[in-house]
């Protein structure tokens, strides 16, 4: 009689193998058994023997550690994706794996660390989704500016303002040409989250987003599943999120008087100073009729002739803005020697460098032996004395 691995759990496997983007077959190849072994190891129907989980945990580059947990239970609030109908299921599959493991590294910190609980104002949209209409984003908008004391110009670290207001936010690697980011509302504990792209996004791309991903938070939370899987509705939703952001980073009155002239050249002067694209600066223009369809068609050939479609001016030059909640949270530990190193990586089964990416932690923070030495354990009696509320971070530049 075989042995199997005691504590397996074959859900974890499903999880690391397509957080890895891999099938079943394709597993089964670079581990070296088949695929119905596979198959009932991911079933529960069978435990793969030591010695193959332990090419399993290699070959996915996860501790033995991560396969031993319980599986986290299914959310079932909505998951809104940009260009849904194009990202391909592995890589959306990819990508949520990826949300689940923010959650429980969330959820691990949360036992050492106050974060900010979500603190956003009630737009109440109307019922039906499909009744949003630009008006009402305008004033979503606005009233989001005033709610967050931002005034009308242009809108500051927008990463640190939506983590200030209880959004956790990440930058994955996406691995998809199509997928820039995605958010969800957890129904189970209230947080909203938001996941970016870092492949290719510059600094204005990435900031234009999140500011996207804000209006699903905000709006769109009531709406059911089945109708993100409409073409129809989910561009309604996309459009609506696309509008929203326009406004949120364009107030019209004051963009409108910075803007001397609706021109490629005008638009790019404001590029720095707004960190909004210039591709974003037309269709803002058009929106506001400030030009017509056709002028906007003009704008949008010279657009393309000066070949800024692959990428504008000042694209490599703007910086991005980093996420701060889960990359301070963990530097706190450390430096507070509340937590090694090791004990970080032993509590969320990861491995360095997918919690270093999740986190948004400079590369090697993790690999660092001399942090690990001086980090020690510290009663949780003597936290709050010790790290403080964690919100005051965030507000450090």
């Amino acid at each position: 009689m075989s042995v199997g691995t005691p504590g397996f759990n074959g859900e974890r496997l499903v999880e690391a193998r397509q957080a890895r983007g891999l099938s079943a077959v394709a597993l089964a190849e670079v581990v070296g058994v088949s695929a119905q072994s596979v198959s009932q190891y991911e079933r529960g129907k069978q435990s793969p023997r030591p010695e193959i989980m332990a090419v399993i945990a290699a070959r996915l580059n996860l501790p033995l550690s991560y396969f031993m947990r319980p599986s986290a239970g299914l959310d079932s609030a909505p998951i809104f994706w940009r260009c849904r109908a194009t990202a391909s299921s592995v890589a959306r599959q990819r990508a949520e794996i990826r949300l689940r493991w923010v959650k429980d590294i969330l959820s691990y910190l949360a036992g050492f660390l106050e974060f900010p609980a979500p603190d956003l104002p009630n737009m109440s949209p109307p019922g039906n989704f499909r009744d949003i209409t630009n008006d009402f984003l305008e004033t979503a908008a606005t009233s989001l500016r005033s709610a967050w004391g931002v005034g009308n110009g242009p809108m500051p670290d927008l990463l640190l303002e939506i983590e200030n207001h209880g959004i956790v936010v990440s930058r994955i690697n996406m691995g998809a040409e199509k997928q820039d980011g995605f958010s969800q509302l957890c129904r189970s504990t209230g947080i909203p989250f938001m996941i970016l792209s870092r492949d290719k996004a510059s600094a204005v791309r990435q900031r234009f987003d999140a500011a996207h991903e804000l209006a699903h938070v905000l709006m769109h939370q009531a709406v059911e599943n089945k109708r993100l899987n409409t073409a129809a509705d989910n561009k309604i939703l996309e459009d609506q999120a696309h509008y929203f952001a326009s406004a949120l980073l364009l107030p019209s009155e004051q963009f409108l008087q910075e803007l001397w002239s609706p021109s490629l050249d005008a638009m790019l002067a404001l590029k720095d100073r707004w960190k909004v694209s210039v591709g974003a600066m037309i269709k803002r223009c058009e929106s506001l009729g400030v030009i017509d369809r056709e002028a906007a068609q003009r704008l949008w050939i010279n657009y393309g002739r000066r070949q800024w479609r692959n990428g504008e001016p000042l694209d490599g030059k703007i910086e991005k803005e980093r996420p701060r909640l889960l990359r301070r949270s963990i530097e706190l530990l450390l430096s507070e020697k509340v937590q090694s190193v090791s004990q970080i990586l032993g509590s969320t089964s990861l491995n360095v460098r997918d919690l270093e990416e999740l986190c948004d932690l400079d590369p090697g923070i993790l690999s660092d032996e001399a942090v690990d030495a001086k980090a020690m354990p510290r009663l949780k009696g003597d936290l709050e004395q010790a790290v403080g509320n964690v919100v005051e971070l965030f507000k450090r530049r």
